[in-house]
């Protein structure tokens, strides 16, 4: 009989960025701490196309009413994505990231974020895929009104658009304060909007806000140093503001020699020699090490600057500027979550159809 950790972990791995296994099986503990045997068999038989729980229990031959009891308590702990809408609930299965691990803030604890510590060390990778699940744009002041700029690349506007704001604490600055990582920057950032914010509300992750207190939010951002990343599409269901020291995609992204491959950025920063004073500013505002000193001078490094501007709302004398790439390497991200997953998967040889639909 096959381990249903195991098969979770295959299916997992499918999803998004992935969940690959690791020679440790640390994957297989960070499954068991969240899921009970009988909860990753439910995850099995569902998909990321929400679904009453009626008709799960239809298709799968369940109890009906045991299948809702236990989609609503696996909604509850963060192990699946719930949707209400015109008086019906919707289930539907969730990638680990992003999804079930940012689900864990409200129960993450020592136990589970030294097993994310672990798992982070040994198995998580970007690195066999072009496309991750968030991007990166600038902060709003660093943008230069004379280029046209597309709302999806203008956070604030991104903002404006919701119809339901709420924020949460940043999950990675609270792992990392977990397992003895603490660091400075501000914690209540990370938005999400629409569904996902019902969700997270609702499972006491995060509260509503208002435009208002969104917009100060950003704000709070910027002055803190933190790398405004939505999801990666043009409609995102949420917006992080991470740091390098703590976010896990920054984080993966410093260990390579050329992030900025990996990331879908509209802009890069570029220091003008002749106005720059040498003051190193720049050089800790900036939290994928693309700035050095040459010189005495500001110098960055496109292969790894991945245009967030932050570098740019602080240099005392306005030598370095955000610019953006050329018309041809402009890039427009995928219109929906289900298109991002799709893409993702395309490229990374997997299927968003669950393992088990496929007789596999």
């Amino acid at each position: 009989m096959s381990d249903v950790f195991r098969e979770l972990q295959k299916q997992l791995d499918q999803y998004s960025v992935g969940f690959p296994a690791t020679k440790s099986g640390v994957e297989i503990e960070i499954l068991k701490h969240l899921f009970s045997p009988s909860q990753a068999e439910m995850f099995l038989d569902l998909s990321l196309l929400p679904e009453e729980a009626s008709s799960v229990a239809s298709r799968t031959g369940r109890d009906p009413a045991q299948t809702a009891e236990m989609l609503a308590d696996m909604a509850a702990k963060g192990l699946i994505f719930r949707l209400r809408k015109n008086d019906k609930v919707f289930y539907a299965a969730s990638a680990f990231v992003v999804g079930i691990y940012e689900f864990q803030l409200k129960t993450m604890d020592e136990k589970f974020a030294a097993l994310v510590e672990r798992y982070f060390d040994e198995g998580f990778s970007l690195t066999d895929t072009v496309t991750i699940p968030m991007r990166t744009i600038p902060v709003n002041q660093s943008l230069d009104v004379s280029f046209p700029v597309a709302s999806h690349d203008d956070a604030r506007e991104i903002l404006k658009s919701q119809k339901k704001l709420a924020v949460a604490q940043c999950i990675c600055r609270k792992q990392q304060d977990l397992v003895g990582h603490t660091c400075d920057k501000p914690r209540e950032v990370c938005m999400v909007f629409g569904s996902h914010a019902d969700y997270f509300v609702e499972n006491g992750l995060a509260r509503f806000i208002d435009l208002e207190e969104g917009l100060k939010i950003l704000d709070t951002a910027e002055k803190g140093g933190l790398v405004n990343q939505p999801f990666n599409v043009i409609n995102p269901g949420g917006m992080c503001n991470c740091c390098g020291c703590c976010c896990g995609v920054l984080r993966t992204l410093n260990r390579l020699p050329k992030p900025a491959e990996m990331v879908l950025t509209n802009h890069y920063a570029e220091v003008d020699p002749e106005t720059c004073t040498g003051c190193e500013t720049c050089l800790s505002r900036c939290q994928i090490a693309a700035i050095t000193m040459k010189d005495d001078v500001a110098l960055v490094n496109r292969d790894r600057c991945i245009g967030c501007g932050l570098c740019v709302t602080t240099c005392p004398t306005g030598a370095i500027t955000l610019k953006p790439v050329d018309q041809e390497a402009l890039r427009t991200p995928p219109a929906g979550v289900r298109d991002l997953m799709m893409q993702i998967a395309a490229e990374r040889g997997t299927s968003v159809m669950p393992l088990k639909m496929q007789g596999k």
